[in-house]
């Protein structure tokens, strides 16, 4: 009897299927040959037959040439790190796009000259913050304060509180990342209580800046003092100023957070933050300040190796021109317009079978902002035991499970997702009594 295995389409035969073909150019030979290999073992195997290895190969394929998935966020966490921080807006999307081929991202088509690289998107920020004498933008915000180190402080002192050198995650500490610099950290005040006697003090020839780092992941509360923004100018040193979460102007949900426009009124020669936060834009760290100050930070010759691509400013300034970000359009929900899309999910999946409940939920800032605050949202609760199929489904479906329950909340969901996150439960159901049969 002849062997199966013999059978056995050659790799170049099942490439040449046109649906392999169809798709070689958007995926890549080696992954589309990868998925065909894939095949070919488990006929081996006799997990299917010779005439399915070209089925199976397709099936295997891959929706696209990178490893990373879009994911449905129902943590209820606005700005989720592990999750790629903030969503960018469809215009922020669209943008990138446009970039990614060639652009004049550093080119005058007018004068078909050399240009100054990212004009729009530091235009963009610049207008944003009229406060701001000057703009400068980075790839993250821990590089806007190296940056600031290496160009002001590089041999010099930076005179800190001790309750400010703070952690940023993943084990980066402020203190590490200022001395990789070359900067000697200056410490004053304690841990919970700090004044400004305890700055002026401490300045001297050597001092390069004060430095005001904002705690923006985490609290102290009790017997605690610490010197406003205001109260640190005068002192005859640059005062920078670090808020962190990307906040430009003022949000009424958020009054403890500080914001560049009101920090830079209040005496602060230079802030720093980030993009990727509460601003809702791409990966960024922002400069904002006095002209001076940024013009020595733009010349230093770490700028350039620390400097953004033009997706991160294409997507930059149209999260900036465009309308809201996702994280904007979240933090603004309603809660009772949440509380209604979780009903109307509910009822529909308790009609199809599912054990699910609308339930009242708090949702939280994350990404290192607004440490504490709770947002009011709602959320569809499910049985614990649907988080794990739910993760690893198509798409993917991240929530939090809470007191023995899944709680998918849709503060952090678009609206234009609901459909598709009953369809995800729904699949959920039809695996469990599958397995079950």
């Amino acid at each position: 009897m002849t062997d199966p295995r013999r059978r056995i389409p050659r790799v170049d035969a099942v490439l040449a299927d046109p649906r392999l073909a169809a798709v070689t150019g958007s995926l890549g030979r080696a992954l589309v040959k990868d998925a065909v290999v894939r095949a070919q073992q488990r006929a081996r195997a006799g997990e299917i037959a010779p005439e399915e290895v070209v089925d199976t190969a397709v099936a295997l394929l891959p929706a696209r040439a990178t490893g990373l998935r879009p994911v449905i966020n129902a943590t209820g966490v606005l700005v989720h790190t592990n999750l790629g921080r903030a969503p960018l807006s469809t215009a922020a999307r669209e943008a990138v796009c446009a970039a990614s081929g060639a652009t004049d991202v550093e080119f005058d088509l007018a004068t078909g000259r050399r240009a100054r690289r990212g004009r729009g998107a530091l235009a963009a920020l610049a207008e944003a913050v009229p406060e701001a004498g000057d703009v400068h933008v980075v790839n993250n915000n821990a590089a806007a304060l190296l940056l600031t180190a290496l160009a002001l402080a590089q041999g010099r002192e930076i005179v800190i509180s001790r309750g400010e050198l703070v952690e940023i995650g993943d084990g980066f500490r402020i203190p590490e990342l200022l001395a990789s610099a070359g900067a000697r950290l200056r410490e004053v005040g304690t841990t919970n209580r700090t004044r400004r006697a305890d700055y002026a003090e401490a300045i001297g020839p050597d001092t390069g800046f004060v430095l005001k780092v904002h705690p923006s992941n985490f609290r102290i509360t009790g017997f605690t003092a610490a010197v406003p923004v205001a109260e640190l100018t005068g002192l005859g040193v640059p005062l920078v100023v670090d808020i962190g979460s990307g906040l430009l102007a003022p949000h009424p949900l958020l009054p403890d957070e500080p914001d560049a426009a009101a920090v830079l009124r209040a005496g602060a020669d230079l802030v720093t933050a980030s993009g990727d936060k509460l601003l809702g834009g791409p990966q960024a760290g922002l400069l904002l300040g006095a002209a001076d100050l940024i013009e020595r930070l733009r010349r230093h010759p770490s700028a350039r190796a620390l400097r953004v691509d033009k997706l991160t400013l294409a997507a930059l300034e149209a999260t900036l021109r465009g309308p809201a970000p996702p994280v904007a359009a979240a933090l603004a929900a309603d809660p009772a317009g949440l509380r209604g899309r979780a009903a109307r999910l509910a009822e529909r999946l308790a009609a199809a079978g599912v054990p699910a409940d609308a339930a009242d939920s708090v949702a939280a800032v994350g990404g290192g902002g607004a440490p504490g605050v709770e947002l009011p949202s709602a959320a569809l609760a499910l049985p614990a035991a649907y988080a794990e199929p739910l993760r690893t489904g198509d798409p993917p479906v991240v929530g939090r499970v809470e007191r023995g329950r899944c709680l998918l909340d849709l503060r952090t969901v678009d609206p234009a997702d609901d459909d598709r996150l009953a369809d995800a439960v729904l699949a959920v159901r039809a695996a469990r009594e599958h397995s079950c049969t």
